[in-house]
């Protein structure tokens, strides 16, 4: 269990270091350079790739599955905490910064009012901390699947 959260704190910190990165650069609010963000991904499938590599040995592909899908739920509570204190109190103009660049291109795709409407209504610090977290618990989950195949107890 030791390296379960080991591996859910590494990926926690280094997610919400790139976070910090890409949201002080300007890069979450720019059209050409807002998919950067999307390096968490990344970041986060690597680590999963060592952490379940040092416990191959011990591991079935099930408890390597767990493994992953864990480390990445503990790591999805410190990014969804993070996410909130990010985007209230160190940013607090981030929200109203995407919705402007995201109205911008739903005119520029011939999206309604009405339904440019729906989609900023649905952008709020808690609707993204909460994408946040499930993004990573399912990320995980589906990389610890693939990465149980062959790092795991033969």
């Amino acid at each position: 269990m030791k390296s379960t959260w080991k591996v859910g704190l590494m990926i926690a910190v280094f997610c919400c270091a790139w976070q910090l990165i890409v949201v002080s650069m300007g890069w979450l609010t720019n059209p050409r350079t807002f998919s950067l963000f999307y390096l968490v991904i990344l970041i986060q499938v690597v680590i999963l790739i060592w952490g379940m590599r040092r416990t191959a040995a011990d591991n079935t592909y099930g408890k390597q599955l767990l493994f992953g899908t864990l480390a990445s739920a503990i790591a999805a509570v410190i990014i969804f905490a993070y996410a909130l204190v990010l985007m209230t109190v160190l940013f607090p103009n981030l929200i109203g910064e995407i919705k402007a660049m995201q109205t911008t291109a739903l005119k520029a795709a011939g999206r309604t009012e009405a339904e440019i409407g729906i989609a900023m209504a649905l952008q709020t610090p808690l609707s993204q901390a909460i994408q946040g977290a499930v993004g990573t618990i399912v990320t995980g989950f589906l990389a610890s699947a693939v990465i149980a195949i062959f790092a795991r107890k033969k």
